[in-house]
C-alpha cells in the first residue's frame, strides 16, 4: 500500500517511521526545500511521547538535545521583586516522564529515525487532490496512492483540499504566539527569564546546544488581527506593537526583530472538526486536531496520533475506513482534553488582571517553597496537561512478520 504524507514538522516523519515500520510504502512531501529551521520554541514531551520516541531507538539522542533549562525567573510587570523557582524540581512533581527540547531539533531526529526508508519530496506541495487517490503537485508529476495524510499543520493544504474552507472548524482563544531566535550574547544559562503583565507573558531561554536563545511571546487579543500568515513584516509589527514598553529587557529583545535568524507568529487557535477523516485522506497533529500552539500540549498529541494511526492501519490491514474509525476512536478523549487543558493554560500564562499577576507570582512563590510531597500533590491537581497526557496508557499493535507470526509495538488507549 502507498500512502503519502504531507508535511516534515513533527507529526510527519514519526508517522512516515510507523508506517515504515509496518510494512507500508511511505512517501512525504514538504513545501520547504528542506527540513524547516524556523526558530521553533521549547516544546514538551511527556510521558507516552516520550516512551514512543524510546520505541523508536531515538530517546537517548533526545536527551542529548534537551534543553537543559533548571531555573526559572518570574518579574511581575511594574515590579522590581522576582520570583526563583527550581524548574527541575517541578518537572519532577508534575511527570514522570517529560523531556524540553527545541522543535526544530526534535523534527531533525524524528525524520533521521527513517529517512534512509522513507521517500522524501522537499520543495513541492499538493495541489489537488482525487477521490481515486490521484495526487497533483505543483512541480512533481501527478502520482497515484492509496492513502493521502495530512501532518502539514495547522494551515493545512491537506485539509482545505479534503474539506474546504470552514469557517466553523477552527476557534480562535483570544490570544497569538511569537518566537524570535535571538543572538548569541542573550542567552542565560539554563535559565528561563519570565516577564508577566496584564494580558502580556514573554520569556527568555538559552538553548544549550546551539548557543542561541529564544523569546516567546504570548499576548491577549480580544479580536482576530488583520495579518495573513505568510506576512512576516505585519507579523513583526503587531508583536512591536503589543509588547512596547513592558520592560528594558523586552525592548531589547524587541529591537533584534529586524536581525533574527528566524521567526515565528501564529495565533494560538484549537481546530474542532467533527471528523478528521474523508474517502481516502485523514489528518494527524496540528492539521486535523490542534489543541493551540504552545499552550496544549500539542507535540505529545501529534507524536501519540501518529503512532495510534500506523498502528490501526496496519492492525486493519490497509482497510482505510476501518483504521480510521477506530484511529478517530482512540483519540478523540485525548484530543477533547487537550482542548480543555490548552484553554486553562492559556488563561494562567497570560493573566487578564492585576489579580491573575499577582496569583502566578504567588503560586510560583508557593510551589518553590513547598517541601517534596505537597508540591508533588499540588502540581499534579493544578496541571491540567500534564495530568492529561500522563494518563494515557499503552498496549500492544502487532506487525506481521514473513513467518506470519507478530510482533507487538505499543498503541495508546484511553486512561
Amino acid at each position: 500500500m502507498r500512502i503519502l504524507v504531507s508535511g516534515a514538522g513533527i507529526a510527519g516523519p514519526v508517522l512516515a517511521y510507523w508506517l515504515n515500520w509496518h510494512g507500508f510504502s511511505v512517501t512525504v512531501v514538504e513545501r520547504a526545500v528542506t527540513l524547516r529551521k524556523t526558530g521553533g520554541h521549547a516544546v514538551d514531551l511527556f510521558r507516552p511521547a516520550v516512551d514512543i520516541s524510546e520505541r523508536m531507538g531515538v530517546l537517548d539522542r533526545i536527551e542529548e538535545c534537551a534543553t537543559g533549562t533548571a531555573r526559572l525567573t518570574l518579574r511581575p510587570e511594574g515590579s522590581s521583586r522576582a520570583v526563583r523557582v527550581d524548574l527541575g524540581k517541578i518537572f519532577s512533581a508534575a511527570s514522570d516522564r517529560h523531556v524540553e527540547i527545541m522543535r526544530d531539533d526534535l523534527s531533525e531526529i524524528y525524520y533521521d529515525a527513517a529517512c534512509d526508508d522513507v521517500e522524501y519530496l522537499f520543495g513541492d506541495s499538493i495541489t489537488e487532490l482525487s477521490p481515486d487517490g490521484e495526487v497533483r503537485f505543483e512541480h512533481a508529476s501527478p502520482r497515484r496512492f492509496d492513502l493521502v495524510i495530512g501532518a502539514d499543520g495547522l494551515h493545512s493544504t491537506v485539509r482545505r483540499l479534503a474539506f474546504g474552507d470552514r469557517p466553523g472548524d477552527s476557534t480562535f482563544i483570544g490570544a497569538y504566539l511569537g518566537v524570535l531566535t535571538l543572538h548569541e550574547a542573550a542567552a542565560l544559562d539554563r535559565e528561563l527569564l519570565i516577564h508577566v503583565g496584564v494580558g502580556r507573558t514573554v520569556g527568555m531561554y538559552g538553548t544549550r546546544h546551539s548557543g542561541e536563545a529564544r523569546a516567546l511571546f504570548l499576548f491577549h487579543s480580544e479580536q482576530e488581527l488583520d495579518y495573513h500568515h505568510r506576512d512576516v513584516p505585519r507579523q513583526k509589527e503587531l508583536l512591536r506593537n503589543a509588547f512596547q514598553d513592558m520592560h528594558p529587557d523586552v525592548d531589547h529583545w524587541l529591537a533584534e526583530l529586524d536581525t533574527t535568524p528566524a521567526f515565528y507568529f501564529d495565533s494560538i487557535t484549537q481546530l474542532h472538526l467533527h471528523t478528521w477523516s474523508r474517502g481516502r485522506v485523514t489528518l494527524v497533529g496540528d492539521a486535523g486536531y490542534c489543541p493551540g500552539p504552545a499552550v496544549g500540549g500539542s507535540t505529545t498529541l501529534a507524536v501519540v496520533g501518529a503512532y495510534v494511526l500506523a498502528g490501526e492501519l496496519a492492525r486493519a490491514r490497509g482497510d482505510h475506513e476501518r483504521a480510521f474509525a477506530a484511529y478517530e476512536r482512540v483519540m478523540t478523549p485525548h484530543i477533547q482534553g487537550g482542548r480543555a487543558a490548552a484553554l486553562s493554560a492559556a488563561k494562567t500564562l497570560i493573566p487578564a488582571s492585576r489579580l491573575g499577576v499577582t496569583g502566578l507570582t504567588q503560586g510560583a512563590r508557593l510551589i518553590s517553597a513547598l517541601p517534596t510531597r505537597p508540591r508533588r500533590a499540588l502540581l499534579r491537581l493544578a496541571g491540567k496537561t500534564g495530568r492529561l497526557y500522563n494518563s494515557m496508557t499503552i498496549a500492544d499493535y502487532e506487525r506481521p512478520t514473513r513467518s506470519g507470526r507478530a510482533t507487538t509495538r505499543t498503541e495508546v488507549h484511553e486512561g
